[in-house]
C-alpha cells in the first residue's frame, strides 16, 4: 500500500495483490460453490428476516431543516411526478444519500482510498473519472451475494457499554456462545445493541484493528452489523473496519443493519446460522448502494 497509513500500524493486514491487480470482489472471492451450498443448507424452514431499516422519504420541497443546521440530512428525498390530468400514472424521483448512517447500505471497495490508491492498489486517477467510479465500484455486487451468515451477538439481551473497543476476543466469545465454527467465506452479522443514527455524538462502541485482524484470519467474506467503526465525528478516532477491512482486505461492509429481528429469531429458534442473501440494485460506478439483506432460516 502507498500513502500515509490511516491506522497506526506498521503492517496492517492486506489482500492487495492476492487475487490480481484488477480484482474488484475482494473477500467475496472466498465465497465458493461449496460456501453457497453451506448457506443454502442453513435455510430449512423458509422463514425470512430483513436486516434493513425501513425509510420514510421526506418531500423534496419540504426538507425538515436547512442542510446547514443538520449533522446529516435525511437519507431519502422524494419528488412526486404526475402524468396527465387526472393523472394516469404516479411516479417519483428519489434523491438518496447512499452512506447515510440511517440507511442500510453496502460500501463498495473503492469507497475509502489509502493515500492515492484504492483496493487493490489501483491509482485514484485510474479508479475515478468523469464523475463515476471506474474501478472498485458497486459493479462487484451486481450478481448478488449468497453465503452462510452467522450472528455474533456481543451483548445478548443488552447493549455493549459506551465507548467499548471490540476486539477479536469479543468476537471469539460471541462465536463460542453461538456454538458455531466459522468457516472461510462465511458472512458475519454483529449485534452490539446500538443504533448509530440515533446516537451520533455519544461515545459509541467501535471495532479495533485487532477485530479486523480476526476477520482476516477467519476469511470472512462480508461484514454487517448495527455497529462498526465509530463515526468520524468522534475526535481522534481511526476507522479500522473501513480503512483496513474495506480498503485493505477488500471486505465489503453493510453499514447500518437492523439486527433486532434477526437476534430475536435466532433466540427463538435456538440457532445462529442462516442463509444470507444480498441483492443490490445493479448500478455500475457507485461507491455504495442501499440494500435489503435477507436472513433465511
Amino acid at each position: 500500500m502507498s500513502g500515509k497509513p490511516l491506522v497506526e500500524d506498521p503492517e496492517p493486514p492486506t489482500n492487495w495483490g492476492r487475487w490480481g491487480p484488477e480484482d474488484e470482489r475482494g473477500t467475496l472471492n472466498f465465497i465458493t460453490e461449496q460456501t453457497q451450498a453451506r448457506g443454502l443448507a442453513a435455510a430449512a424452514t423458509g422463514r425470512v428476516v430483513s436486516l434493513a431499516h425501513p425509510i420514510t422519504p421526506v418531500p423534496l420541497a419540504a426538507a425538515p431543516v436547512p442542510l446547514t443546521q443538520a449533522p446529516m440530512p435525511t437519507p431519502v428525498l422524494q419528488m412526486m411526478n404526475y402524468t396527465g390530468s387526472p393523472p394516469s400514472a404516479l411516479t417519483d424521483v428519489l434523491v438518496i444519500t447512499t452512506h447515510h448512517t440511517a440507511m442500510t447500505h453496502i460500501d463498495a471497495l473503492g469507497h475509502i482510498p489509502i493515500g492515492d490508491r484504492v483496493y487493490p492498489g489501483t491509482p485514484l486517477a485510474e479508479a475515478i473519472g468523469g464523475g463515476t467510479m471506474r474501478h472498485g465500484s458497486t459493479r462487484a455486487f451486481n450478481s448478488g451475494i449468497l453465503t452462510r451468515g452467522v450472528l455474533l451477538d456481543l451483548a445478548p439481551g443488552a447493549s455493549l457499554p459506551p465507548d467499548h473497543s471490540i476486539t477479536g476476543a469479543d468476537l471469539d466469545a460471541a462465536a463460542k456462545r453461538a456454538a458455531t465454527t466459522l468457516e472461510s467465506g462465511d458472512a458475519i452479522v454483529v449485534r452490539g445493541g446500538w443504533t448509530v443514527s440515533q446516537n451520533l455524538g455519544k461515545p459509541l462502541p467501535g471495532m479495533t484493528l485487532d477485530a479486523v485482524r480476526w476477520m482476516a484470519d477467519h476469511e470472512i467474506s462480508l461484514y454487517a452489523g448495527d455497529i462498526g467503526d465509530r463515526p468520524p465525528t468522534h475526535p481522534g478516532r481511526s476507522l479500522p473496519l473501513h480503512q483496513v477491512g474495506l480498503a485493505g482486505l477488500g471486505l465489503p461492509l453493510i453499514d447500518g443493519a437492523d439486527v433486532t429481528g434477526l437476534a430475536d429469531t435466532c433466540l427463538e429458534l435456538g440457532r445462529s446460522t442462516f442463509l444470507l442473501v444480498v441483492a443490490a440494485i445493479p448500478i455500475i460506478g457507485a461507491t455504495g448502494v442501499p440494500v435489503n439483506p435477507l436472513a433465511v432460516f
